[in-house]
Protein backbone atom coordinates (compact mmCIF):
# COMPACT_ATOMS: atom_id res chain seq x y z
CA UNK A 1 0.00 0.00 0.00
CA UNK A 2 1.51 3.38 -0.78
CA UNK A 3 2.67 5.95 1.75
CA UNK A 4 0.60 8.90 2.00
CA UNK A 5 2.81 12.44 2.04
CA UNK A 6 2.78 13.98 5.31
CA UNK A 7 0.26 16.39 5.99
CA UNK A 8 1.59 18.57 8.35
CA UNK A 9 3.90 21.52 7.72
CA UNK A 10 7.01 22.29 9.47
CA UNK A 11 7.91 26.70 9.99
CA UNK A 12 10.78 26.71 8.85
CA UNK A 13 12.26 29.55 11.22
CA UNK A 14 15.38 30.04 9.42
CA UNK A 15 14.43 30.60 5.82
CA UNK A 16 13.78 33.93 3.90
CA UNK A 17 10.61 33.68 2.12
CA UNK A 18 10.33 34.58 -1.20
CA UNK A 19 14.26 35.52 -1.20
CA UNK A 20 13.27 38.98 0.85
CA UNK A 21 15.92 39.91 3.96
CA UNK A 22 14.54 39.35 6.83
CA UNK A 23 14.14 42.35 9.47
CA UNK A 24 17.26 42.40 11.68
CA UNK A 25 16.28 41.42 15.15
CA UNK A 26 16.49 44.08 18.03
CA UNK A 27 19.57 44.40 20.43
CA UNK A 28 18.79 42.92 23.33
CA UNK A 29 19.14 46.05 25.42
CA UNK A 30 16.65 48.07 23.18
CA UNK A 31 14.02 45.73 24.51
CA UNK A 32 11.64 47.18 27.38
CA UNK A 33 12.82 45.38 30.75
CA UNK A 34 9.78 43.51 31.60
CA UNK A 35 10.17 41.51 27.87
CA UNK A 36 13.94 40.59 28.77
CA UNK A 37 12.68 39.71 32.08
CA UNK A 38 9.78 37.85 30.75
CA UNK A 39 12.13 35.90 28.40
CA UNK A 40 14.87 35.24 30.53
CA UNK A 41 12.47 33.40 33.13
CA UNK A 42 11.27 31.41 30.01
CA UNK A 43 14.41 30.47 29.10
CA UNK A 44 15.29 29.61 32.49
CA UNK A 45 12.67 27.05 32.61
CA UNK A 46 13.06 25.77 29.33
CA UNK A 47 16.17 24.31 29.99
CA UNK A 48 15.76 23.28 33.77
CA UNK A 49 12.57 21.69 32.34
CA UNK A 50 15.10 19.68 30.00
CA UNK A 51 17.74 19.17 32.43
CA UNK A 52 15.05 17.61 33.88
CA UNK A 53 13.40 15.48 31.22
CA UNK A 54 17.07 14.14 30.80
CA UNK A 55 17.61 12.90 34.22
CA UNK A 56 13.91 10.83 34.35
CA UNK A 57 15.00 8.59 31.18
CA UNK A 58 18.35 7.78 32.83
CA UNK A 59 17.15 6.86 36.00
CA UNK A 60 14.62 4.50 34.24
CA UNK A 61 16.82 2.56 32.08
CA UNK A 62 18.76 1.61 34.99
CA UNK A 63 15.98 0.57 37.17
CA UNK A 64 14.76 -1.73 34.42
CA UNK A 65 18.72 -2.91 34.07
CA UNK A 66 18.32 -4.02 38.10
Amino acid sequence: MPRKKPTTYQFDLFSTPNGTEMMPTPQWQALPVETRRSVTTLMVRLILDHLDGDRSPGQEEVSHDA
